[in-house]
Formats: structure tokens, C-alpha cells, sequence
């Protein structure tokens, strides 16, 4: 689900550094291991990965940032909002080389299976896809342009608000996903690096920012008090979606993975800008 997954020192894949992580190492491990961008990670351990998922958010928001602006260019340059909507969903699908929608792709094979949890992982691990993870790729892509284009025509702004909104959720949904208490379906993956590492508080309190960043972005964007109400219901739906998504997972494969992950940040970014366009 990262590029950042091959930094890792296989000779020794459990040796903790003696000094504790500091913010760097947390935003290397964030954009290291949820994006492409040319970061190098230094540290794989458990308080590494904790600070890294808390700082998941703040990748989502240059993820979001970038699409935003290819969408505005474009419409600047005369592209209408259709193609201005193509380009901001491209972005980050390229960002993360297509790995989060992969993961949303062999989930949804994984559950649609309808076989038992080693059965359902092994489809999972498998690199082509199925039936049901092209349909639900096609629909989820097909949804993100349909509700993108709709925000361009109606506002500007609004369009870039929803693209750095839907990419901050996504990542939002993956710090949640890394609570106390959410074990791994596989001993090893990324699943297993970041499953259990932040504390339900820590995650609270992730949620908040984000919903107070949110709620700001809307009263300025969408008008006034109605409009950041607007903004911070369309986070908690994306989040609630992404949350279902993660119980049942857990109950079919006993737990997260890489492809999960991906799953549930796609599920979450995709809620979060259809709420935003019916509004």
C-alpha cells in the first residue's frame, strides 16, 4: 500500500531504534508508506508507525492540496468541470500509484467471495482482479468524477474544498483504522505494521483538527455556519461509511490489511464528496 514498504531493513524487521521517534520520522512513515513522493523512510517500528498514522491527515491534505490545483488550472485554462473533476481524481490515484484503489479493488473481491477468511485473504493476495473488485472500481471512480464535476460547475472553490476534504477523510479513516483493539488478518504487510498502534484518545483528537480544519474550509467556502455544518457531515458520513466497511471486514477476515486500508480510505474520500455535491 506504499512505496515506502522496501525501506524497510529486512534484516532485522523488529529492532526499535533506541532514541523515540520524533515528528520527522513520523511524517517520513506517513508519506513514505501512503504515497509515492520521493521519501525515504528511516524507521519501521510500532512507535514509528503510531506517529505515522496520527500524521496520515497531514498526507491526505498534499494529496488533497495537488488535486485541487490540477482541477483549478484546468478550469482556468478552459477545461470545463468534467475534465477539471478527471484530473483531480487522477491525482491521487498517481499520488498513492493506484494502491489505495487496488486495495479497494481486492476487498471488495476478498468479500465478495463469499468464502472464509484464509480463502478470502489468499484472493485478496492474488494480483489480478475479479468480477466484483472491477464493478466496484468502475462505480467508486465513476461516483468521485460524477460528484468532483458537479462541485466545479456549481463553485470553484467549492470542487477544490471537496478534493482536499474527500483525501484528508481518506487518510482520516486509516488513523482510526489503527486504534487499540483492531487486531491484523496477516503477521506480516502493513496491515500488521500499524494495526493496534494509536489509542483510541490519540485518535480522537485526530478527528477533532480534522473536523474543526473542516468545519472552518466550510464556513468560508460553502456560507457561513450552514455550510461548515454542511462540510463536517459530509467528514463524519465518509468516516462512518469507512467504519461499517472496517467491521465488517473484521468479522470476515478477523482483522486489517494493506488492501483494507486502501479500501477504507477510498470508501471514506468517495462518501465524503458525494455528500458534499447533494448538498
Amino acid at each position: 500500500m506504499g512505496a515506502g514498504l522496501a525501506c524497510r531493513d529486512e534484516r532485522h524487521p523488529h529492532r526499535v531504534p533506541r532514541r523515540p521517534p520524533t515528528v520527522a520520522d513520523a511524517l517520513r512513515f506517513a508519506f513514505g508508506t501512503l504515497t509515492v513522493l520521493p521519501v525515504r523512510l528511516t524507521r519501521w517500528d510500532r512507535a514509528t508507525a503510531r506517529g505515522g498514522m496520527l500524521c496520515a491527515p497531514v498526507a491526505g491534505l498534499v494529496v488533497g492540496g495537488c488535486a485541487a490545483a490540477l482541477g483549478t488550472v484546468l478550469l482556468l485554462l478552459g477545461g470545463g468541470p468534467l475534465l477539471a473533476a478527471v484530473g483531480t481524481v487522477a491525482v491521487p490515484a498517481a499520488l498513492t500509484r493506484g494502491l489505495h484503489l487496488d486495495g479497494l479493488a481486492d476487498t471488495a473481491d476478498g468479500l465478495g467471495s463469499g468464502k472464509p477468511a484464509a480463502d478470502a485473504l489468499r484472493i485478496m493476495k492474488q494480483s489480478d482482479i475479479g468480477p466484483f473488485g472491477v464493478i466496484v472500481l468502475l462505480l467508486a471512480l465513476l461516483a468521485q468524477v460524477a460528484a468532483v464535476s458537479e462541485l466545479y460547475a456549481a463553485d470553484r472553490s467549492a470542487g477544490a474544498v471537496a478534493a482536499v476534504a474527500g483525501a484528508v477523510t481518506a487518510r482520516l479513516a486509516l488513523t482510526l483504522a489503527s486504534r487499540t483493539g483492531v487486531p491484523a488478518a496477516r503477521p506480516e504487510g502493513l496491515g500488521a505494521a500499524v494495526a493496534g498502534t494509536v489509542s483510541p484518545r490519540a485518535a480522537a483528537v485526530a478527528g477533532v483538527l480534522v473536523a474543526a480544519v473542516a468545519a472552518a474550509a466550510g464556513y468560508g467556502t460553502y456560507g457561513g455556519a450552514v455550510g461548515a455544518l454542511h462540510v463536517v457531515l459530509a467528514v463524519l458520513l465518509g468516516l462512518g461509511a469507512a467504519e461499517l466497511l472496517l467491521r465488517h471486514c473484521r468479522r470476515r477476515f478477523g482483522g486489517v490489511t494493506g488492501d483494507v486500508f486502501g479500501g477504507l480510505a477510498e470508501t471514506a474520500g468517495l462518501v465524503t464528496v458525494v455528500v458534499l455535491a447533494l448538498g
